[in-house]
């Protein structure tokens, strides 16, 4: 599996640091168009050739006419295009009118979509998802199964185990406790969200680690409760 990460601008670096833990990965800065005619936006033939040899293309490019761009001119020569920025629902319309581009809403939104290519790069990358490793009914480690691009769920998860470890589990407490430390993440989401509707994307991705933990508690409990009948 080959990533490459599109950007004219400050946004990818995280992304690409994270992706690339699991997954080969190029991180590819393009300029931004000076010219106000799209025949004139220039990719230098170095990167043309370092994208179309990727399965996925990720665009963190905050011109539209450049996300445009490539994605006209990728998208049947990649097997997946994920429109991190974008300016208003028609430009995501017109962007996902080609069958294999995406554009989320948050980079921490990703779940499977039943294509192959795509479900193996987002069992790694996308909404965030946890094990809690238990001794006896406390808690030892934490397991990060799937992260957000940028790498919040690791800075999260190793909150929650500094502050949990050799405790009982708190149902209440903890997924809360996990959802706000998100907050302390200088997340970008917001501003690089090019568009403007009714959730802040911060609390969107605070929710979502939220229910990660949510989740992970519940399936630890039955774990625990199974193992009990056992004995």
């Amino acid at each position: 599996m080959k990533v490459a990460i599109a950007t004219d601008g400050p946004y990818g670096d995280r992304a690409y640091d994270t992706i690339k833990k699991e997954f080969e990965t190029r991180f590819i800065e393009l300029e931004p168009p000076t010219s106000l005619f799209m025949d004139d936006i220039e990719i230098p033939d170095e990167s043309l050739k370092l994208i179309e040899d990727t399965n996925i293309l990720i665009t963190y490019t905050t011109h539209p006419d450049l996300t445009l761009e490539l994605v006209e001119r990728f998208a049947d020569k990649v097997d997946w295009i994920i429109v991190a920025a974008w300016r208003g629902n028609g430009f995501k319309n017109q962007l996902e009118t080609r069958e294999n581009v995406v554009c989320p809403y948050i980079m921490c939104e990703l779940e499977e979509n039943g294509n192959p290519v795509f479900d193996k790069f987002v069992s790694d990358i996308g909404k965030p998802k946890v094990v809690l490793k238990l001794e006896g009914n406390k808690l030892e480690d934490i397991v990060v199964l799937r992260s957000s691009p940028c790498g919040s769920t690791s800075f999260v998860a190793d909150f929650i185990k500094e502050n949990y470890w050799g405790k009982k589990l708190d149902p209440e407490n903890l997924p809360t406790e996990a959802g706000l430390k998100l907050q302390h993440y200088p997340c970008r989401s917001a501003k690089m969200r090019l568009f403007s509707d009714e959730e802040c994307k911060k609390e969107m991705a605070s929710g979502l680690h939220r229910d990660a933990f949510e989740e992970a508690i519940a399936f630890a409990n039955r774990r625990l409760e199974n193992r009990n009948l056992k004995i």
